[in-house]
């Protein structure tokens, strides 16, 4: 039971913030290359809603 906590926190604390910059570099890269298109709009979408890039840091004081 503990192990199966260990393993799902290790996805949310790794696997989670690495996809959402893969698809924000992949999105850029689009981008670049053929301009904006419904794709790298998407993908941004999705790399947003991961992990937005201006989240508000909280302060525990």
């Amino acid at each position: 039971m503990i192990q199966k906590r260990i393993a799902q926190w290790a996805v949310m604390a790794v696997a989670v913030p690495l996809a959402a910059a893969g698809a924000r570099r992949l999105s850029h890269t689009l981008e670049a290359r053929r301009g904006s298109s419904g794709v790298s709009r998407l993908l941004t979408k999705g790399a947003d809603m991961l992990r937005p890039q201006k989240a508000k840091r909280r302060r525990f004081w």
